[in-house]
């Protein structure tokens, strides 16, 4: 006689999320994104959020607990999102940091507002945590063999070293993107992804 395997949790294939739930999310955060472009971080509120996303304000509460919550996760998909750009960049295998970094520091310019606030607002230590994990995922790929300087240690220098390059560079108000990107290339990229001669 034949028993019947009873599928386990870790044997059932991966659930789909909802898609209400899904657009829920997205909505929330695109509102939260098009009113820190118009509105300073501290004066927007949760219903100022459910309205723009056209969302129940329980709805807000289904998802995120508190504002901070959702600027968290919206500061990740962000972090993503630039990770995904300055990668765009890179051919054939060939790492071009200052291409990297104009891809960088052109899409901190498009959205300074956003910007500003993630990276003064409360939300940098979610940044650097966010750089370092996506670091960690991409640097198999990516890291040139040869470097002295252990891997572990150069995410967090760079995680660091670009929140405070990309906040300073906000700050100045008046410095071109080509400037910030040669400062960030000169002073956190270069030194991490090429090899000791």
């Amino acid at each position: 006689m034949e028993t019947a395997v009873v599928p386990t949790r870790e044997d059932a294939p991966p659930r789909r999320e909802d898609a209400r739930i899904v657009r829920s999310r997205e909505a929330l955060r695109a509102a939260l994104l098009d009113l820190v472009e118009r509105h300073p971080l501290d004066t927007i509120t949760i219903r100022d959020i459910t309205d723009a996303a056209n969302v129940g304000y329980a709805t807000f509460y289904r998802h995120f607990p508190t504002k901070a919550a959702l600027l968290d996760d919206l500061a990740a998909a962000q972090i993503r999102r630039l990770i995904g750009l300055s990668m765009d960049t890179q051919q054939s295998g060939t790492i071009d940091s200052r291409a990297s970094c104009r891809a960088i520091v052109s899409y901190v310019d498009q959205h300074r507002a956003l910007w500003r606030a993630l990276l003064t607002g409360g939300a940098a230590a979610t940044i650097r945590e966010e750089i370092i994990q996506i670091s960690r995922e991409v640097a198999l790929e990516y890291r040139r063999p040869g470097s002295a300087i252990p891997d572990d240690l150069a995410f967090r220098f760079v995680a660091s070293a670009m929140v405070e390059t990309l906040a300073w560079w906000l700050e100045q108000g008046n410095l071109s993107v080509e400037r910030g990107a040669e400062l960030l290339d000169r002073l956190v990229i270069s030194p991490v992804v090429r090899p000791v001669p």
